[in-house]
């Protein structure tokens, strides 16, 4: 059993934050390990609604009234949060979107469309979700530039001399995510920007999944885009957040028109836009949304992204430990360097049955291929099952997980 008693993470009182926590599920005590697609909210979230809604309720921005204002100061207020949690350079620098797949877009639609062309060249590593890989197919369809995979060994892990080895003068964009969600390796984004950038080309990094697991860092890293979503980082559904250097940002043209997003609209003479980050953010945006990713940040920076990730990594060693006897039972991703999560797959068992079957015992497990059909592909595989931990998971929700699978597969036998 993995050691936890050198962390001083309060688990009881981090679980007291999350009222569903509480609940059964078919008569158990519902045990939660689908973090990876989305985790939990705490109740000071939550309560941002009711705030909101109960307080000061209005749109924002151009207002000039009391509601009005409130609001737009803690919008803003949200956005100077985002910078400090990236350790970006200027709050201008951060654009609000309704996720990971709409900031991928956004850069795809708006810097892809004026910065790429018919030989030109993207690079995407095997171990993207389908969010960074599909709407640089549908561009490379319209605009005839090629598509390059980055190679992952049997470990899940990158193949960093063949991902060197694809650069030509051609190349003009590698897109990679921080974190896997499939399989929870960790890319050496800092080292792949380092040698996109001597190769003049840039990277976007896709960390919908290192946000709620350890600190981030877009300057060291030298990321030209990082994108991240709220509902992974203990936060609302339908926000998230696109980090762009702002020089970058500054020369690409608006991707969708509307309110806010101008300065002048005539019929006599062109439309002009509105600076940097607004020109990327036409109409009303999630509002209330915004303001609940600003408290689910600090309430994880309350407790400590370091303390929450080697208190995951000891939950996923303990894990790791538990299902090593189940016999038949295959563990998908065994990067050295990994985060809080669980592929496998067991011998003689599909893995929707295991997901079904396990429900029924309270433990709710992701099954299915995570979005990640090419990488599962290359394994032989159109699915596995998937526990994902998350700061107010237990290692006695661990075992009651172990135990659970034992039982299961013994059914399936």
């Amino acid at each position: 059993m993995a050691d936890f008693s050198d962390l001083t993470l309060d688990v009881v009182k981090v679980r007291r934050d999350f009222p569903i926590l509480d609940r059964e599920v078919h008569g158990k005590p519902l045990v939660y390990l689908d973090n990876a697609a989305t985790s939990q909210t705490p109740r000071q979230v939550t309560a941002v609604f009711d705030d909101y809604y109960g307080r000061y309720n209005a749109n924002i921005h151009r207002g000039l009234h009391t509601l009005a204002d409130e609001a737009t100061a803690a919008f803003e207020g949200t956005r100077e949060t985002v910078r400090a949690f990236l350790n970006a350079g200027e709050d201008r620098e951060i654009i609000f979107t309704r996720g990971t797949t709409e900031a991928i877009n956004l850069v795809a639609n708006s810097w892809g469309r004026a910065n790429l062309g018919p030989g030109d060249e993207v690079l995407i590593s095997r171990l993207e979700h389908h969010s960074n890989i599909v709407p640089w197919q549908l561009l490379a369809g319209e605009l005839g530039f090629t598509i390059k995979v980055i190679p992952v060994d049997e470990r899940g892990v990158l193949d960093m001399v063949a991902y060197r080895d694809l650069f030509t003068g051609r190349t003009r964009l590698v897109a990679v995510n921080h974190i896997s969600n499939a399989f929870g390796t960790i890319n050496p984004v800092r080292e792949m920007a380092r040698v996109a950038h001597e190769h003049g080309a840039r990277i976007l990094v896709d960390g919908a999944q290192a946000a709620p697991h350890q600190c981030i860092d877009v300057r060291d890293i030298d990321a030209d885009f990082y994108a991240f979503s709220g509902h992974k980082v203990y936060g609302p559904t339908g926000v998230g957040v696109l980090y762009g250097k702002a020089e970058l940002l500054e020369a690409m043209p608006p991707w969708q028109g509307g309110g806010e997003m101008i300065r002048t609209v005539s019929f006599e003479t062109p439309t002009t836009f509105a600076d940097i980050p607004h020109k990327f953010e036409a109409g009303t945006p999630a509002i209330a949304e915004v303001i609940a990713l600003g408290r689910a940040l600090q309430w994880v920076q309350g407790i400590g992204l370091e303390l929450i990730g080697a208190w995951e990594a000891r939950l996923l060693e303990h894990a790791t430990e538990g299902v090593r006897g189940i016999e038949g039972l295959r563990v998908l991703g065994t990067a050295p360097d990994k985060a809080g999560v669980l592929s496998f797959v067991v011998d003689g068992a599909h893995s929707q049955d295991i997901g079904l079957l396990i429900d029924q015992l309270g433990v709710a497990i992701r099954t299915g291929h995570h979005c990640a059909q090419p990488l599962l592909a290359q394994f032989g595989l159109d699915a596995t099952c998937r526990a994902s931990f998350a700061a107010y998971n237990t290692p006695e929700e661990i075992d009651v997980f172990v135990e659970g699978l034992e039982r299961v597969v013994g059914m399936l036998r």
